[in-house]
């Protein structure tokens, strides 16, 4: 089912498929532009306590640093990721590779407050214009017996790079200042950008019909609201006026931005009937579920390496090595198994793995038993994520034409988007919920004072800790059993989200072996322009 009308044009550059050599170089391109991106996305977490003291700014205010940049990428990709298609994926990545660097370096020199958000703000709108291209620029140029290896580069990056990036971020928090982490998105983007002007073949679509500005629009209102629940229902409570009145804007934006985009069909933003198709929908919820299980365990992985175990916030990165290691191994594996076994059955393997990971660390974590004990499950999870979210991304890309690559990659990011958001509000929640409830029954002889903070969460509990004489190792113990008790019941969760998850793909995955990307009725629907 095609999603719009193009008009013929040729192929830029050469006239044919790039070469053999070609396509590394474009490759390499595209995962470190998206490596710059996703690096982004975390960096600024183990800064926090940095930005806090040099800004002399509330956590509240920290806090929106690091989320602007997410709530406007997750709010503009569909819309930029569909400009992508009309206007070139190449000068659209070239663009927001500008627009991303210059706002990088005036974040890592911002004075204050305000000027750091503005200029995480911008990044976030040049983000949202890089990330849909790189996956874009794969799907409408890689020849189709090459382009399941090069979806599981591309995936392995999205999966694993944050991961990376973050170490990395630490490592120069560490040995530097905190401004240094933006050294590396910034070099990342002067070499990406290079490579581009280089190397990276232009594509279009000469739609026949205009831009569907008003599904632009409703997408962005949806998205926004919708992220932002995710983001604050934790710091302002679910039943907050402002959560409740962002809630309701976002739903009735996205019910609004479904009816709209029926009733444009072939001239849609992005058409939502396409979601009968198995491919599409198994993909997207398959997408969906992994990154919010992955975004959820680094969230609950770092409080137990550092307020439980006592490492710093450099070790506690190393120690999430192995799981993206893992991850970005299997996900250069998963074209291979999903050519024998189809992607069906690889997305089941992946997914059972990943399920598999949660069940183990639910049963072994103990603060006795330390990283170890959760060294096993972080590799399964690794694992079964790589191998799970390379046929995901291909089913999802299969499912669009080639013409609406950008808007194809868009759906893709926006789904991880919100899986982070949803993973880590779930899982956060869940752990703090078992936490509270654990801790009540060992703080028996605990000053009250003492005992009201350590409620509050394991780090609070530590930091209290020194001020209550003879009762700290009591209350140390006590906040350490709790946040494994909170983090069992929220592994089991995990454990069985994953085993439905796994039942649906099983029965409702995407049928046969890999799909080329659809290609357009006519073959010189396919714009190029060089």
């Amino acid at each position: 089912m095609s999603t719009n009308q193009s008009v013929p044009a040729k192929q830029a550059g050469d006239g044919g498929v790039p070469d053999a050599r070609r396509l590394r170089t474009i490759l390499i391109t595209v995962s470190i532009a998206l490596m710059a991106v996703i690096a982004s996305v975390t960096g600024l977490n183990v800064a926090q306590t940095h930005m806090a003291v040099e800004f002399g700014a509330s956590q509240n205010t920290v806090l929106w640093i690091i989320n602007i940049y997410t709530l406007a990428l997750a709010a503009l990709l569909l819309p930029l990721g569909a400009l992508g298609d009309r206007l070139g994926r190449k000068p659209m990545l070239v663009a927001g590779l500008g627009v991303f660097g210059i706002a990088t370096v005036v974040a890592a020199l911002a004075p204050t407050a305000a000027v750091m958000l503005a200029a995480r703000a911008v990044s976030g709108v040049g983000a949202a214009m890089i990330m849909p291209v790189t996956l874009a620029v794969i799907t409408s140029t890689f020849p189709e017996e090459q382009r399941g290896k090069a979806i599981g580069v591309w995936t392995g990056v999205a999966g694993g790079g944050g991961i990376l990036g973050m170490f990395l971020a630490a490592l120069l928090v560490d040995v530097a200042d905190w401004r240094w982490l933006f050294t590396l998105p910034v070099v990342l983007i002067v070499v990406a950008l290079a490579m581009t002007l280089k190397s990276v073949p232009n594509s279009r679509e000469a739609s026949a019909h205009r831009f569907d500005t008003v599904g632009a629009l409703v997408s962005v209102i949806a998205v926004t609201g919708l992220i932002f629940v995710l983001q604050e229902g934790p710091e302002r409570g679910w039943t907050a006026p402002a959560t409740l009145i962002s809630l309701t804007v976002g739903l009735v934006a996205a019910v609004g931005f479904v009816a709209w985009e029926v009733h444009r069909r072939d001239a849609s933003l992005l058409d939502v009937r396409l979601f009968r198709e198995r491919g599409l929908s198994a993909g997207s919820l398959t997408l969906l579920v992994v990154f919010g299980v992955q975004a959820g365990i680094g969230v609950l992985l770092f409080p137990f390496f550092q307020a439980v175990l006592g490492w710093s916030g450099l070790l506690s990165t190393v120690a999430m090595m192995p799981m993206a290691l893992a991850m970005m191994t299997a996900s250069g594996l998963a074209p291979k198994l999903a050519v024998g076994i189809g992607p069906r059955s690889t997305m089941v393997v992946g997914i059972a793995l990943a399920g598999v990971g949660m069940a183990l660390m639910a049963l072994f974590v103990s603060v006795s038993g330390g990283y170890l004990s959760v060294l096993p499950g972080l590799l399964a999870m690794g694992v079964g994520m790589g191998l799970s979210m390379t046929p995901s991304t291909e089913a999802v890309t299969a499912s669009l034409p080639r013409e609406r690559q950008g808007v194809a990659s868009a759906l893709n990011d926006v789904t991880r988007e919100f899986g982070t958001a949803l993973g880590v509000a779930l899982l956060g929640a869940l752990v703090s919920t078992g936490y509270r409830s654990a801790i009540d029954d060992r703080l028996h002889g605990v000053p009250q004072d003492a005992a009201n903070t350590a409620r509050e969460g394991v780090a609070n509990a530590v930091e209290v800790a020194g001020g209550t004489g003879p009762h700290a190792p009591e209350l140390l113990q006590a906040a350490h059993q709790s946040f494994v008790d909170g983090w069992q019941q929220a592994m089991w969760a995990g454990a069985a989200i994953m085993g439905a998850l796994l039942v649906h793909i099983a029965l409702r995955g995407p049928k046969g072996t890999p799909a080329a990307v659809a290609e357009p009725s006519d073959p010189a629907e396919a714009v190029s322009a060089g």
